[in-house]
């Protein structure tokens, strides 16, 4: 017994073991984060793509582009920075060097920078801005020189867009550009056509002719507003084609009824209106 009273206790210790595989750190965190924000990028490019058109589309191309470039076309060969470009005519895609083929034709040939132009900017003049604002101020008089009477200035309306110089003459409500329900155009027409082809004669572009009309009551029971714009339409065609206007420069003649009106009241005088618009040559 004395021998058993001196002997060491014995000591057990029980460890608590907790359950899953503890802590693995947080990285999974960063990588999931990436990839959703991948994802994000991802899917809005596909949107973007989606609802703009291709002008928007380089216009945000642009706007990415080197504010400061070092060079135009970039490529290896002589010179700093020079060499040819795989958008140079003189070397050939089946070559593995760029370009279209041994014989170009003007399909297949490499066109712009971006090969997105249809014709290199310096052999296709096109009608700058300044040409259009020159257009505007000679018929409105803004500089001082009007080839418009006052009389015919009170129809005529002007406004730049990205399609080109828009030129628009409009009834009053004291005198009408055609006789009412028909395609037959009044003096003042006419005269309005003469002007119109002695301005357009400072440039040589493409016009595009459009035929308004204000909305009709709906008590009738055909309702001619396709037809009677359409008309219209080619009426100051044939107007501007007499007073010495080139045929090959009217590029489309077209009657929108009363579907686009320019006051919010359907059924104003106003929306009787016929568009002649000076486009752009890169449309």
């Amino acid at each position: 017994m004395g021998a058993r009273d001196n002997a060491a206790p014995i000591i057990i210790k029980r460890k608590k073991v907790a359950g899953g595989g503890g802590h693995h750190g947080g990285a999974w965190k960063v990588a999931y984060a990436d990839f959703v924000t991948a994802m994000m990028a991802f899917f809005l490019l596909m949107w973007l793509l989606n609802a703009t058109t291709e002008k928007q589309r380089k216009g945000i191309a642009d706007y990415f582009n080197p504010t400061i470039p070092i060079n135009r076309i970039s490529g290896g060969g002589e010179g700093a920075f020079g060499g040819d470009s795989v958008f140079s005519e003189d070397t050939v895609a089946q070559n593995g060097t760029g370009a279209s083929n041994f014989k170009p034709t003007q399909e297949l040939q490499a066109v712009g920078q971006t090969g997105t132009q249809s014709i290199d900017a310096d052999s296709k003049p096109g009608l700058a801005d300044q040409d259009l604002r020159r257009i505007e101020e000679a018929l409105l008089g803004v500089g001082g020189e009007s080839m418009v009477s006052e009389q015919l200035a009170r129809h005529i309306v002007t406004r730049l867009t990205d399609e080109g110089l828009i030129v628009e003459f409009f009834d009053t409500e004291d005198e009408a550009l055609f006789e009412t329900g028909t395609a037959r155009p009044t003096p003042i027409t006419g005269e309005l056509a003469n002007m119109i082809t002695r301005v357009f004669e400072l440039v040589d572009n493409e016009v595009a002719i459009n035929g308004h009309i204000r909305a009709l009551p709906e008590v009738l029971k055909t309702n001619p507003s396709w037809d009677l714009t359409t008309d219209r339409a080619l009426a100051m065609r044939d107007l501007i084609e007499q007073a010495g206007f080139p045929p090959r420069r009217v590029q489309r003649v077209t009657g929108f009824a009363d579907r686009k009106p320019s006051l919010r009241n359907p059924m104003a005088v106003r929306n009787n209106r016929i568009e002649v618009i000076l486009l752009r040559s890169d449309q």
